[in-house]
């Protein structure tokens, strides 16, 4: 299974290489080709993983692909968690991203930067594949960050419009406001359990229960409550929850598909998703 995980992430990728770097070799319907085909590989896949876990109630998949550091023992990680959360967001996320991709080939038709464009949301799907996928915090905020970047980009796609150049400056700000306070949280986390995988923070999480911090002053604060909100401000953020909202409406500004996949799958989920994944 580990090769069709791994398969499932990098196509898109592929995709997005393919027609951004090569656009000018493959032209415009070699760069749609490439992206909806890498997008079209991993929904298929999503689709069978889909089937094995939630359907056929096939074992959790946790694993390292690669060790990217070790830091004083700490141990930093690409690697996939494949459970049946993940596997339904997986399969959402890239059903609605082909729509999109398929939709976008006829709407983006007669516009400049056509093979930009389909190389941007390719990218944008392997961003959110990575972050729903990952095991670990420090995964986790890569594509946390990653989803950002590119919805930059893609928000002020007309970049020759000074709205456009105003509305994505507005919500990459924004979101950096909430992702200081998510990077907090996983400081937080690395500090008190000495690790950023999933499953060794939610197995000692019970042993943390009544532990307490001093932030300032003589107080003290509920260290679980700390890491809780502070992960919680990421989230308003990401899925533009008061008083965070604010750059959603201006998202508007970059082309329909754009507001289609950043509302309806992708960024705006990412929060509730990592929500419900830090439950423990």
């Amino acid at each position: 299974m580990k090769s069709i995980y791994l398969a499932l992430v990098l196509a898109p990728l592929a995709g997005s290489v393919i027609a951004g770097l090569f656009r000018n070799q493959i032209g415009r319907a070699g760069a749609h080709w490439a992206a909806t085909l890498g997008v079209a590989v991993s929904f298929l896949l999503s689709a069978y993983v889909f089937w094995q876990h939630v359907m056929n109630g096939a074992p959790v998949f946790n694993e390292n692909i690669y060790t990217w550091m070790v830091v004083d023992g700490m141990q930093m990680h690409v690697g996939f968690l494949v459970d049946n959360l993940t596997a339904m967001m997986i399969a959402v996320v890239t059903f609605v991203s082909l729509m999109v991709h398929i939709y976008t080939i006829g709407y983006m038709a007669d516009e400049e930067g056509y093979q930009r464009f389909f190389s941007y949301i390719a990218l944008f799907t392997f961003s959110m594949l990575m972050l729903v996928m990952s095991n670990n915090f420090l995964q986790l905020f890569f594509g946390w960050e990653a989803v950002g970047l590119v919805s930059y980009l893609l928000i002020g796609f007309y970049f020759k419009k000074e709205s456009a150049i105003f509305a994505n400056m507005k919500a990459f700000l924004v979101n950096r406001v909430g992702d200081f306070g998510f990077i907090l949280g996983i400081a937080a986390v690395a500090m008190y359990f000495n690790s950023l995988d999933y499953a060794q923070v939610f197995a000692a999480a019970p042993d943390h229960a009544g532990d307490s911090i001093n932030i300032w002053g003589d107080s003290q604060w509920s260290l679980m409550t700390v890491i809780c909100i502070l992960l919680f401000i990421g989230a308003m953020g990401k899925s533009a929850q008061m008083p965070l909202h604010v750059w959603l409406p201006d998202s508007m500004e970059g082309p329909t598909p754009i507001s289609a996949l950043i509302h309806a799958a992708t960024m705006v989920t990412a929060g509730i998703f990592m929500v419900a994944r830090m439950s423990p």
